[in-house]
């Protein structure tokens, strides 16, 4: 798992300096459920299997999200919440009562809007038709599904414990049971994948009834089993060539199909984006609840203690379960604007850079990553599969 950045001692009553602190922000949830049936091979998020946690209860760790969720709202008073989002992790490991009594929760602590966007993150194999209309009869509104691949052998090596057909029978069901909006997650560059196997699963997403695909190139994350198994020269990772090729063939399929490219790595119907991961890219105020949950306030970026025991400790002792924080200068928040806006459809707007980067973008354009138009910079479908290096090239 990475470790959290060092950052400044956060204030054990959870406080936030005044500035940081403005009413009319909009607000996002995140509640991050910790819990894992199995970890992947390619997994590094602060997740944790029932042998990690040991006696651990679910019941621990929703006695300890109630009470930050508490936290949060003496902190930041009153709030109008326009998104939430469960993630993991499973959150769907839980049962769904319980999902939706934590929704609840948040509902009596904020200003939850009647048309907020309410999201759960779920694995195929944690899903079924009744748990699914539990959670849209509690309002629930998108369904965020983990499928990776629906070729077996690619799931084998991911480690991915469902069938390869059992996440497009779930975006069914969710799809049957009245969830507005459904999106499934693909991995291309797994090892021993084919472009074959990259065309069958979008080819078998787009058959479902989803509008919001996201498609990550296998990134191997130090720590993790892949990791190990890469660096013994038991599993050859593809080249660049092959991801970005993938990359293309899944812009191109999917804007065939009517899904835009709203972000380097997602692309939507008309009305399918994520609201909740805008609100991320666009540097709006979210609180994150849970174990090793980051959360960012008016410019004070903060994080929680990792492990769901020392997690729980904090908070039943009466204190924030924050680990440290960091009040970011203006410099910060503006570099921050662009390494996610520019990863946006709708690009930076030209008067976030300063002299000396706009004068770098003539020569982005000549190389064909970027194009001006109007007030804003946006990056070119070559750009996008550059999109880290152009950033880099950017940014003074």
């Amino acid at each position: 798992m990475p470790q959290l950045p060092d950052g400044d001692p956060a204030p054990r009553d959870g406080s936030l300096p005044a500035h940081a602190l403005d009413a009319s922000r909009p607000l996002s949830l995140y509640i991050h459920v910790p819990f894992c049936r199995t970890r992947c091979g390619y997994c590094d998020f602060n997740t944790y299997t029932p042998s990690e946690v040991g006696e651990l209860a679910p019941d621990t760790y929703l006695g300890a999200a109630l009470a930050e969720l508490d936290l949060a709202a003496r902190v930041l008073g009153p709030r109008r919440v326009d998104t939430v989002f469960f993630g993991g992790g499973t959150p769907t490991m839980l049962p769904a009562d319980q999902l939706v009594g934590l929704l609840s929760a948040a509902r009596d602590r904020f200003d939850v809007a009647p048309d907020a966007e309410i999201t759960t993150e779920g694995n195929p194999e944690t899903l079924t038709p009744r748990y699914l209309a539990t959670l849209r009869a509690g309002g629930f509104t998108r369904l965020s599904l983990g499928l990776q691949s629906v070729v077996g052998h690619v799931l084998k090596v991911l480690e991915r414990t469902h069938t390869p057909r059992r996440g497009l029978d779930a975006a069914r069901w969710a799809s049957q049971e009245g969830f507005d909006h459904i999106s499934l997650d693909l991995i291309y560059g797994t090892p021993g994948e084919s472009m074959d196997d990259w065309r069958d699963s979008l080819d078998a997403v787009t058959a479902t009834p989803v509008d919001h695909v996201s498609a990550y190139s296998l990134i191997v994350e130090e720590g993790t089993r892949l990791a190990v198994q890469v660096k013994r020269g038991l599993i050859a990772m593809p080249d660049d060539d092959d991801l970005a090729d993938k990359y293309l063939v899944a812009d191109e399929k999917l804007s065939s199909l009517g899904y835009a490219n709203y972000e380097v790595s997602n692309w939507a119907r008309p009305g399918g984006r994520c609201l909740h991961n805008l609100a991320y890219w666009r540097g709006a105020d979210w609180w994150g609840i849970g174990p090793g949950a980051h959360s960012h306030i008016g410019g004070v970026r903060f994080w929680n203690r990792k492990h769901p025991r020392s997690y729980a400790a904090a908070l039943a002792e009466g204190g924030s379960p924050a680990l440290a924080r960091e009040v970011l200068s203006d410099d910060d928040r503006r570099i921050e604007r662009v390494l996610l806006e520019l990863r946006l459809a709708e690009g930076v707007a030209l008067d976030v850079l300063t002299d000396t980067e706009r004068s770098r973008l003539p020569d982005l354009e000549r190389r064909g990553l970027a194009t001006t138009s109007g007030t804003s910079l946006t990056l070119t479908q070559a750009g996008r599969l550059l999109a880290d290096g152009v950033i880099r090239d950017l940014l003074d």
